[in-house]
């Protein structure tokens, strides 16, 4: 999806966010042609995510679902659409995840979308910042999410050195 750059926010306005909710990205289809496509890239063709006769015929879910760690690689996208970028940033990368709950199925043709909470922000003396989110990915019409996971990711931000 294109879109216009988010405004990016510096570390003050970063820092003054903390605990809060900070983004609800938009709603997201998850395709069987998504999941056909996740299920080539990892090998993971189990036939509950890619044949949709079988599963709709042995599983509880009536069709097929998705990878649960297709849903969490939805994250690096949603966030994009939703997060303002670190002013000086002159790299983000992921650092990982201190929990990952797979809390319900996605079915092919669900459409997902998550909810950002900025649980800390750690600007360290070396110019990289850690950010830790609260997410929740949920399902339209559906009581319970996805998953919920802690993310976290670094940024380093370009030195500026001050005159003296």
């Amino acid at each position: 999806m294109s879109k216009e750059p988010l405004e990016p926010v510096d570390t003050d306005h970063l820092t003054a966010a903390i605990g809060t909710e900070i983004g609800i990205s938009p709603w997201r289809t998850v395709s069987q042609r998504m999941i056909d496509q996740f299920a080539d890239a990892t090998d993971d063709h189990q036939f509950i995510h890619v044949d949709p006769a079988r599963a709709a015929s042995e599983t509880p879910y009536g069709g097929t679902i998705a990878h649960g760690f297709l849903s969490l690689s939805l994250l690096s996208a949603l966030a994009y659409e939703t997060l303002p970028p670190l002013k000086n940033t002159v790299i983000g990368i992921n650092y990982g995840f201190d929990q990952v709950r797979f809390k319900a199925p996605v079915k092919a043709g669900a459409r997902v979308r998550a909810r950002f909470f900025l649980a800390n922000a750690n600007i360290r003396p070396s110019g990289w910042v850690e950010i830790a989110y609260d997410i929740t990915i949920e399902i339209e019409n559906s009581k319970k999410p996805a998953l919920t996971a802690r993310w976290l990711t670094l940024s380093q931000l370009q030195r500026v050195d001050k005159a003296s």
